[in-house]
């Protein structure tokens, strides 16, 4: 299979205005370098993090004399935690996703594959393991694993896709990117699995400006991207306010799946900018312990 170019430029420029963006929102910039995925929480490895006062049951190899020495109190010299994590992601690859309400507007599986690629590209710069759901792409690190992922990607689905839960690496992290309009039974499903796994993630709702405001009037004609559903009405309009309850309600109901299941919930539209899903993305991905 080709590599697809176009949408892995596209996520790598995304990926390289994210150190600029987080030094501006002022948040993990004392501690993450690209390349560098700091965690932000004491453990394993050599990278100095912090000093606090020692507490009973301190080793007193752990003490950092020189720092002591400046007060009355010891103090304990601690290094950040290192140790790789898995990430793995879902990207609905259902027809669903094709859909752009506005020229110029990207389709929402575009959107959704460039933000996952994006991350992918930063996580794995920062030595994590990531992969996709499923067994094609299992999480690994390095750079050739990009390209997996981007290949990957590619594949289509059914009508509305169906999130897997299959290849999550147990207290690993994973991030679920669709526009959730398909059972949600199935992402219940797909939480619960993870959630007894211990795994934890982020569902990200891309959906189209013209999904959320509904701005058909008159005659008008809908029909799904996979052509199974059609219908035409006269009045368009008077369907308004009954639809807008109806997705107001299924993303309530997400963002509840979300909270049961210990994950995080953001909705993005394709007509606001990718830098600020990304950001939010990548700090969702922070280890908590």
């Amino acid at each position: 299979m080709t590599l697809p170019q176009p949408l892995r430029l596209r996520a790598e420029a995304l990926g390289a205005t994210l150190p600029p963006l987080l030094a501006e929102a002022q948040h993990l910039s004392a501690t993450i370098i690209l390349g560098e995925h700091g965690r932000k929480q004491a453990g394993m490895g050599d990278a100095f993090w912090q000093f606090r006062p020692a507490m009973p049951g301190d080793p007193l190899r752990r003490i950092d004399w020189r720092r002591s020495a400046r007060g009355d109190l010891p103090y304990v010299r601690e290094t950040e935690w290192q140790a790789a994590q898995s990430v793995v992601l879902w990207v609905d690859g259902a027809r669903s996703m094709a859909y752009s309400g506005g020229q110029g507007r990207p389709a929402k599986s575009d959107r959704a594959r460039v933000l996952a690629l994006a991350l992918a590209v930063l996580l794995l710069r920062g030595g994590e393991r990531v992969g996709l759901s499923g067994s094609a792409v299992p999480p690994r690190s390095g750079r050739a694993q990009v390209e997996r992922i981007a290949e990957g990607l590619l594949e289509e689905d059914a009508e509305y896709g169906a999130p897997e839960a299959i290849g999550l690496a147990p207290h690993g992290r994973a991030v679920f990117l669709s526009d959730f309009l398909g059972d949600l039974a199935q992402l219940e499903s797909a939480l619960g699995r993870a959630a007894e796994s211990g795994v934890t993630g982020a569902l990200v709702q891309v959906l189209d400006p013209a999904e959320e405001e509904f701005p058909f009037d008159g005659r008008t004609i809908f029909e799904s991207m996979g052509g199974s559903l059609r219908h035409e009405t006269l009045r368009a309009g008077e369907l308004r306010s009954r639809y807008l309850d109806r997705l107001a309600d299924r993303k309530d109901r997400v963002q509840t799946l979300a909270r049961a299941a210990g994950w995080q919930y953001t909705c993005h539209h394709t007509g606001q900018g990718a830098q600020t899903a990304l950001l939010w993305l990548y700090r969702a991905m922070e280890r908590r312990r």
